[in-house]
């Protein structure tokens, strides 16, 4: 079997300060074989957890480094819970003081009382990606709640709804203005609810796999960030790929994770430069109604996806996982096509297994929703403002409203109640890619550019591609769903680019307790 190493970051022989090195693990060296990360399982309800978030600057490199430490050589564990079971975390800032970035567009305003703290460059929280849980302070709440250093541990407790969909979600800062920095740095880890066997039976018995892709600011520039697999740098050609092990013609299930802040995924398995096909049984933490059945999988930043793959017939076969060219539009930065992972068939290879079948309900949270007639149609749209270089703008704007960048002094943009469904449709008219993000709820995908999709999909994610300059503007027709009571409260929209996001292309609604 290959030799899993630990090494130091990117750039080895470096020194580390003893503060910084005391909290953050020692990341593994390019080349290293792919392990899971460490997982925190829920006893008797409850997954328990006391996190760090810190950071480092790697003196030759200029790198920036966070992470969220849970145990001596352990960061970002994936925590694994039921439908109905409580996350709670602890989480403590140990953030050094950090220069604000330009770009950074960060209103430095009092926080909200009831929550935590005034906003500064060192200020974090922790957004649950994904999950269908109330915007509460100490639950899911990311406008406000400002941890900082020298704080008290801040605590969450979030119960996750007993009739959540299975599958895989995350957790990350979302500090505004601080989002990029830190979630770049790798300050992330994946959430699993379990029970997808219950609802997608092939995944049965198979080898469960969790890859985490990140990504890393380069000399400051987030443009120029290297892509990480499971914290293994990935650079080809400059250094050797990850490696990923299993057994010859053995069936795994692959959960993936795109945590990184400004690529988009376009995955193949590639076997002797041949494509291969996927079985894809959830998007964004959502079983679908039919498997899909494909050799290209998308993933947007923040977006998850969870499929069955069969490895080589032998070790004689020259296997790898690699990612198309995404087209991201004459503004956008380039997503090129490169190898992610080399794949080697190893008859020792042991990753973890599916755990035994629990049984628990089984309500499936978005039944029905295709069938419901929606209360309001409403139009948004992304725009930039390029014109200063050194000071983009990013708007995402409800058509009749004036474009701002986001205050979260601001009041709602959009105000609806609880129980109600509606139609939106996003445009695109910036000459980039977004990838539009919703909190505290999923959509179910209506149409992209006035044709319904093949697949009926439920996400939070969803691409919006770039304008070309003339003709109609891209869009996407998504129905939200606010029926369920989790979904009262003051939250945000927005694109999960992060540095639109922190250049302000984000907005607040306001969901009101039903009548």
């Amino acid at each position: 079997m290959r030799q899993f190493v630990f090494g130091i970051t990117l750039a080895l022989g470096i020194c580390q300060a003893a503060s910084w090195a005391q909290i953050c693990p020692t990341r593994p060296i390019p080349g290293s074989t792919v392990v899971d990360p460490f997982a925190v399982q829920s006893q008797d309800g409850v997954a328990h957890l006391d996190l760090a978030i810190s950071n480092y600057k790697d003196l030759h490199t200029r790198d920036m480094f966070y992470c969220l430490a849970y145990a001596p050589g352990i960061e970002a564990p994936t925590i694994r819970v039921n439908p109905g079971d409580t996350i709670s975390l602890n989480l403590s800032n140990r953030i050094r003081s950090v220069p604000t970035e330009p770009l950074m567009h960060v209103p430095v305003t009092p926080g909200d009382p009831a929550c935590h703290g005034t906003m500064t460059a060192s200020s974090t929280n922790l957004h649950f990606h994904g999950l269908n849980v109330p915007p509460k302070c100490h639950q899911d709440e990311v406008i406000f709640t400002l941890i900082n250093p020298g704080d008290p541990p801040f605590h969450y407790r979030t119960t996750i709804p007993r009739n959540e969909p299975p599958g895989l979600y995350w957790y990350h800062p979302h500090p505004h203005g601080m989002t990029q920095v830190q979630v770049m740095g790798g300050a992330s880890g994946a959430i699993i609810v379990e029970g997808m066997e219950k609802i997608k039976p092939e995944v049965t018995g198979l080898t469960e796999r969790v890859f985490i892709f990140r990504d890393v600011i380069n000399n400051g520039d987030a443009d120029e960030g290297t892509m990480t697999l499971n914290f293994i740098p990935v650079n080809p050609p400059h250094l050797p790929l990850p490696a990923i092990e299993l057994n010859a013609g053995e069936k795994q299930f692959w959960r993936v994770l795109n945590a990184q802040g400004e690529s988009f995924l376009k995955l193949q398995l590639q076997y002797d430069n041949q494509p291969q096909t996927v079985q894809v049984v959830a998007l964004d933490g959502t079983p679908l109604p039919s498997d899909i059945r494909t050799n290209t999988v998308l993933i947007p930043p923040a977006g998850r996806a969870e499929f069955i793959m069969q490895g080589p017939a032998s070790s004689n076969v020259n296997a790898a996982l690699v990612t198309l060219a995404v087209n991201t539009g004459a503004d956008g930065d380039p997503n090129p096509a490169h190898a992610i992972a080399a794949i080697f068939v190893d008859q020792a290879a042991s990753p973890g297994r599916i755990p035994p079948r629990i049984e628990r309900e089984k309500v499936k949270r978005f039944a029905g929703l295709a069938d419901v007639t929606p209360l309001a149609h409403r139009k948004l749209y992304f725009s930039e403002d390029l014109s200063d270089p050194d000071d983009p703008k990013f708007f995402i704007t409800v058509d009749g409203q004036t474009p701002k960048q986001f205050d979260p002094n601001d009041p709602p943009a959009i105000v609806t109640k609880q129980g109600a469904v509606e139609d939106w449709t996003i445009e695109n008219r910036s000459k980039e890619i977004h990838a539009f993000h919703m909190h505290q709820i999923h959509f179910l995908l209506l149409a992209r550019n006035g044709r319904p999709p093949q697949h009926r999909e439920v996400m939070d994610t969803v691409t919006v591609p770039p304008w070309s300059g003339s003709g109609p503007y891209p869009n996407v027709k998504v129905r939200m769903d606010f029926r369920w009571p989790e979904s009262v409260g003051t939250f945000v929209y927005h694109c999960h680019i992060l540095d639109h996001e922190d250049g302000g292309m984000m907005a607040k609604i306001e969901v009101d307790p039903a009548k």
